[in-house]
C-alpha cells in the first residue's frame, strides 16, 4: 500500500478550472488500490463543485503513469479471486467515474502512459501529449488483459487497432496515437503543451457551462445507436429543453444583440 499521503492533489485554477494530479513523480505515477481511490475520490468533488467548469487530469514528473504499481500487483496475485474481482471493479469504477464526469476533462500526458494510464486518457474528453509521449498496452507481457480498461480503450482507438495493440503489447508513439484518435494534440514538450492547453481553455471559456456538460451527455446519448424515432424524439427534445433554459436564452439574448454572454471571462 502507498505509504505517501496525498498521491493525489486537486488544485483550483482562476476561471472555474481545476486540476486532478497524479503525484507520486519519484514512482513514475504507478498507481495501487489506494491511488485509485484518491482519484476517485478527486474526481466525485470535482464533479460536486459548483465553481470547477472544466477539469484538467495530469501528473507530477516526467512520467504520466507507467500503470499499475508493482507492489499492488503483487499482492493482487496472492489474493483470492473475489478479492481480485473485489479490486478490479474498483478500478472499473475509476475509469467510469471519469469517463462519465459531466464535465470536459483534459488530459495532459508526457512521458509513459503504460497500462491502465491508456485507459485514464480514453476517458477524458480532450488529450494532449508531447511527442515524446510513448503509449503501452503491456498487460499481456504479464500475462494478463486489459479488461476494465477496454472498453473505453477501443472506443478510442477502434477495434482494429485495439486488436494489435492488446496482443502485441507494442509501444506506440504520441504521433500513432493521435492517428488512432487517442490524442487529439501532440506538442514539441512540456512547455508547449501548457501553452496549448491555456489556449484550450481560453476557448472553452466561450462556451456556456451547462450546454458543454449537455453536449458531452450528448455524444453518449447518440454514439453507437441506430438513427431511429426514438433518438431523433431525444435529440429534438434536448435542443429544445436546452433553448427555453436559463443559459440557452442568455446565449441567444448575448448572440443576438452582438454582446458577450455572462459566461465569457473579462479580458
Amino acid at each position: 500500500m502507498i505509504e505517501q499521503e496525498k498521491a493525489v492533489l486537486t488544485r483550483r485554477r482562476e476561471d472555474g478550472v481545476t486540476e486532478v494530479v497524479l503525484n507520486r513523480p519519484d514512482k513514475r505515477n504507478a498507481f495501487d488500490d489506494v491511488i485509485i481511490q484518491q482519484l476517485i475520490q478527486a474526481l466525485n468533488d470535482v464533479e460536486a463543485d459548483e465553481a470547477t467548469n472544466i477539469v484538467i487530469l495530469r501528473s507530477e514528473g516526467k512520467h504520466f503513469s507507467a500503470g499499475a504499481d508493482l507492489g499492488w500487483m503483487r499482492r493482487m496475485a496472492d489474493n483470492t479471486r473475489q478479492e481480485n474481482l473485489d479490486d478490479s471493479r474498483e478500478l472499473a469504477r475509476l475509469m467510469n467515474v471519469l469517463n462519465h464526469l459531466t464535465k470536459p476533462v483534459i488530459g495532459l500526458v508526457q512521458g509513459a502512459a503504460f497500462g491502465g494510464a491508456v485507459g485514464l486518457a480514453a476517458c477524458c474528453d480532450i488529450v494532449i501529449a508531447t511527442e515524446k509521449a510513448s503509449f503501452c498496452l503491456s498487460e499481456v507481457k504479464l500475462g494478463l488483459i486489459p479488461s476494465v480498461i477496454s472498453p473505453y480503450v477501443v472506443r478510442a482507438i477502434g477495434e482494429r487497432q485495439a486488436r494489435r495493440y492488446f496482443i502485441s503489447a507494442e509501444i506506440f508513439s504520441a504521433a500513432e496515437a493521435a492517428d488512432y484518435g487517442l490524442v487529439h494534440m501532440v506538442c514539441e514538450d512540456t512547455t508547449a503543451m501548457e501553452q496549448r492547453c491555456s489556449e484550450l481553455l481560453k476557448q472553452l471559456a466561450n462556451n456556456g457551462p451547462e450546454a458543454m456538460k449537455a453536449a458531452k451527455d450528448l455524444v453518449f446519448a447518440v454514439s453507437h445507436k441506430p438513427i431511429s424515432a426514438d433518438v431523433i424524439d431525444d435529440t429534438a427534445h434536448r435542443i429544445a429543453d436546452i433553448r427555453v433554459g436559463k443559459e440557452g436564452q442568455e446565449g441567444l439574448s448575448a448572440f443576438l444583440n452582438k454582446r458577450k454572454a455572462n459566461w465569457v471571462p473579462e479580458e
